[in-house]
């Protein structure tokens, strides 16, 4: 048991009065009214009955604080926090060393051998679907095998569940096959439970994703699985023995000293109800671990959009207000790191790092009574005879004026594909700012739909986004509200009976500003399906430009987009749309675009080329172009010199060392972006410079030798000058002195700037139609650059 000095309660309390009140393992300090409870030891008990101590002493007017000694508390339940009085209750961490809180049952095992590389150990636990060897998360038995790197699901095969590969497995019912959607919107997750008569196996599941479809062709894989137990740190549990079979990595069997199973979803619930909200909660300074994973959970559908939620987390928090989550770590969950539903009011979820979970990392979701006449279903549509036209929530079951704030989340969805870094349902005045969100499969800031706006999004840096899906933006939204109907032609019907339905759900405006974004696979800002009320500015997108789809009263002006554009997708009759002021650094790139807003113009271009084709869409009539003179483009710096023309047209520059975290241990750890080269056309080293394309390295065809060499009809097209073995070009069958002639079908390809381009603004396509030159041939090849490793 842990012992704590004298010197240590002056220190840390600077009171007049102390009165020490001790019993097994807890001190309590009663100072006036207030009183600080010291859990001395890190066993689950005491932790326990002091929280519940603390709760009655809260109910009966007291302010009470629990200080956690430095260990480990592994929770055999998950901690309740219901005190429904006005005082305040704090759980805090030792500052002078690790507090953690486990949801895990800490294992010692007696091993023996099953094979020549596996062992096998009886436990007392009827359920395994982690397991931590030293801190470190082994692999379940899958196929393929876990590689590392592999962008999507650390490895993926077509024959995951064929007939032919699988005929050696005896029993593989309880197996579980994880899958991208069909059209990469997210992933879904099944059970094996059986055999059908076809021979085929049974699959229960795929509710994950609330626009369901069969399991993609190829991005597949199959874990526990006892035959598929072939590979160092894997390993399977069968439930009915209860025995644990394990593959040890570097360490001999009898050198692993700590294993760790996770046994509880939750590890703390802040849960009151809407008429008693929990008040007056704080949690800080306290790492979170090892809870189980809970993708075969996510089931309750959002609405009309892509998601479908488990309302859950390690922190949960419903039912309450004025709840503080500060300076702690999450890291190593299976599923949500923070879930925040229903009613809750001044939440702050404040300088945290959160980082290796199989969910999203912190959810805001209100509950669907709140809206009126809610769809669920991207096809389903309220009549407008049936609808109700009131404006904004029906009641207070929604989170509102909370913040994410300072937080570093990287490194999430190691599961479940349809997770955000924050995802915003339901919910209105949620401020996320300086946050850095990097490495997810999806977006890093996701807002589910219109109800009820009014969030601000400002200083985040996120990047390394929409690394294992596709068509989704770093920051992503959705608005299929009331106004919004899957036919085009009946939502503007609907618009032009009902000029300001889409306000009703979306009453306040979304701001989007001062941010640093970067998409791998979409768009780095996509306000897709019928998002509304926006006001988007002072952002730099560093690779997918701008993508604003059906919608109304977007103003999109002052950003900066590297290498691309503007992506006008399905625009509307009286959209009252504005873009000005913007730098960008290719064309437009419309999409079935009919109508143009109310403004588009007082933009800068550099090059003359793309203005033209912005005149000839009778756009950007006050427009120039020219070398945008940044400042220092290698670096990030995209401020524009005194002597830039995008001063000209009404560009302002804006700081560009605000974006991220911003306390001091949290820049210490947080990653930033790779700044990409510029594609300026006007650049005197735009033809001799060789550029990395999806493995190969190319470079304009400049010179009568190359064109002579090649046996190409002109100076003209990107030669090929090598492919990097198992890159995407590669595979496809690109080879070494190939030259790339059209991309896409259409884009007229004369410099590799030009392809480098083209293929940034259009790479969203899930497919690339190159036209090369091969052996003096022309030949027409597909390219599948979507999501490969």
């Amino acid at each position: 048991m842990l012992k704590i000095t004298k010197l240590l309660l002056i220190s840390v309390l600077t009171v007049v009065s102390i009165s020490i009140v001790s019993c097994s393992g807890i001190t309590e300090f009663n100072v006036n009214t207030e009183k600080v409870l010291y859990v001395k030891s890190t066993e689950s008990d005491d932790l326990f009955n002091i929280i519940a101590q603390a709760q009655q002493l809260v109910n009966v007017g007291n302010n009470v604080e629990i200080r956690l000694s430095p260990g480990t508390y592994y929770l055999e339940n998950t901690l309740k926090l219901t005190n429904l009085s006005s005082n305040k209750l704090s759980i805090v961490g030792s500052e002078l060393g690790q507090t953690m809180i486990s949801g895990a049952t800490r294992l010692t095992l007696i091993w023996e051998k099953h094979n020549e590389h596996i062992y096998k150990a009886k436990l007392n636990i009827k359920n395994v679907d982690q397991l931590f060897i030293a801190g470190e998360q082994q692999v379940r038995a899958r196929y393929p095998n876990y590689q590392t790197g592999n962008k999507v699901f650390n490895g993926y095969a077509a024959d995951a569940i064929s007939l032919e590969r699988t005929k050696h497995w005896n029993n593989p019912i309880g197996a579980y096959v994880h899958a991208l959607h069909k059209g990469k919107w997210g992933g879904m997750h099944y059970q094996i439970i059986g055999k059908l008569s076809d021979g085929n196996w049974d699959l229960e599941g795929g509710f994950q994703n609330n626009r369901p479809s069969p399991l993609h062709a190829k991005y597949r894989f199959v874990e526990n699985v006892f035959e598929e137990l072939d590979a160092p740190k894997e390993w399977f549990f069968e439930p009915k023995t209860q025995t644990l079979y394990f593959y040890p990595d570097k360490l001999t069997i009898n050198q692993i000293k700590t294993i760790e199973v996770p046994q509880l979803d939750h590890l703390i619930d802040i849960i009151g109800t809407e008429q008693k909200p929990v008040q007056n909660i704080k949690i800080q300074n306290i790492t979170f671990s090892h809870t189980k994973q809970t993708f075969m959970q996510t089931r309750e559908p959002l609405l009309r959009s892509d998601w479908t939620i488990y309302r859950g987390g390690a922190i949960t928090i419903e039912n309450a207000q004025d709840v503080l989550v500060k300076g702690n770590t999450l890291v190593n969950l299976g599923g949500n790191a923070v879930s925040v539903n229903r009613f809750a009011k001044n939440i702050e979820i404040d300088s945290n790092h959160i980082s290796k979970i199989g969910a999203g990392a912190v959810n805001f979701v209100g509950d669907p009574s709140a809206v009126r006449s809610p769809s669920f279903n991207y096809n389903d549509f309220i009549t407008l005879d049936e609808m109700d036209f009131g404006d904004g929530p029906k009641n207070n079951l929604y989170p509102v004026n909370s913040t994410v704030h300072n937080n570093l989340i990287h490194d999430i969805g190691r599961v479940e594909k349809q997770v955000a870094g924050v995802q915003i349902s339901m919910s209105k005045s949620i401020t996320v700012s300086h946050n850095s969100i990097y490495r997810v499969p999806r977006a890093g800031i996701n807002v589910s739909e219109g109800t009820w706006g009014g969030h601000l999004i400002e200083f985040n840096d996120v990047f390394h986004t929409v690394l294992e899906t596709g068509d989704h933006g770093a920051f992503n939204s959705w608005g299929r509200d009331r106004f919004w109907h899957p036919k085009r032609a009946k939502m503007e019907q609907i618009y032009k009976l009902h000029p300001m339905l889409h306000k009703r759900d979306a009453i306040a405006t979304v701001t989007i500003r001062n941010n640093r974004f970067q998409s791998d696979y979409g768009w780095d800002i996509d306000l897709d399906d019928g998002s509304s009320n926006y006001d988007i500015y002072n952002n730099v997108m560093l690779a997918g430009g701008l993508k604003l789809r059906e919608g109304y009263r977007r103003y999109a002006y002052n950003n900066i987009m590297i290498n691309n554009s503007l992506h006008p997708h399905v625009w509307f009759e009286n959209s009252e749309d504005v873009v000005k002021h913007n730098i960008v650094l290719v064309s437009y790139q419309p999409v079935s675009s009919y109508h143009w807003g109310s403004e588009i113009d007082y933009n800068f271009f550099t090059t003359q080329g793309a203005l033209e084709k912005a005149h000839t869409l009778g756009l950007d009539e006050h427009s120039t172009y020219g070398e945008p003179m940044f400042i220092n483009p290698k670096v990030g710096d995209y401020r524009v010199s005194e002597n830039s023309k995008a001063l000209m047209v009404g560009f302002i520059n804006f700081p560009m060392d605000n974006f991220g975290v911003v306390s001091p241990s949290l820049k210490q750890l947080a990653e930033t972006p790779k700044f990409p080269d510029l594609f300026l056309e006007n650049s005197a080293s735009d033809t001799s410079k060789v550029y990395n394309f999806l493995g190969a390295k190319v470079k304009s065809v400049e010179t009568l030798g190359e064109q002579s060499a090649l046996g190409i009809p002109e100076i003209s097209g990107v030669m090929v000058l090598s492919v990097t073995k198992g890159s995407v070009m590669e595979r496809e069958g690109i080879k070494a002195n190939d030259v790339i002639f059209t991309i896409y079908g259409k884009e007229k390809i004369t410099t590799a700037q030009d392809l480098l381009k083209a293929y940034q603004t259009g790479k969203w396509r899930k497919k690339m139609k190159l036209t090369i030159s091969r052996n003096q041939s022309m030949k027409t090849l597909t390219i599948n650059t979507h999501n490969e490793d």
